[in-house]
C-alpha cells in the first residue's frame, strides 16, 4: 500500500473571495445535510412517508421554518427540532 504525502504549502493562491465562497459552499452543504435529516426523522416521529412529511411541512409551512432557522435548529436536540417544526406546522393550520 502506497500513501502519497501532499506537500505542506502548496502554490495555491487563496484570495479573499475564493474564502468566502468556501465558507458559502459549506454552508449550503451544512443545510442541506441538516435538512435531508431532519425531513426523515419528522416523517418517523409522525409515522408517515418521506414524500408525505415533506409535502406536509411544504403546504404548512414548516419547510420555510426549516430553511430559515436551520442553524438555531440544527445546534438542538433533534427531537426538540422535529416539535419545533410540528408546531410551525400547527400554527398554520396543519392536523394535530
Amino acid at each position: 500500500m502506497m500513501f502519497f504525502m501532499l506537500p505542506l504549502q502548496s502554490n495555491i493562491k487563496i484570495n479573499k473571495a475564493m474564502t468566502i465562497d468556501i465558507i458559502k459552499d459549506n454552508e449550503k452543504r451544512n443545510k442541506l445535510r441538516f435538512v435531508s435529516f431532519i425531513i426523515p426523522e419528522f416523517a418517523r416521529s409522525y409515522k408517515m412517508n418521506k414524500q408525505m412529511a415533506y409535502r406536509y411541512l411544504k403546504t404548512y409551512g414548516g419547510l420555510d421554518f426549516l430553511f430559515e432557522h436551520w442553524w438555531a435548529l440544527h445546534t438542538d436536540n433533534p427531537l426538540y427540532a422535529v416539535r419545533d417544526l410540528y408546531d410551525v406546522c400547527v400554527q398554520n393550520g396543519g392536523v394535530k
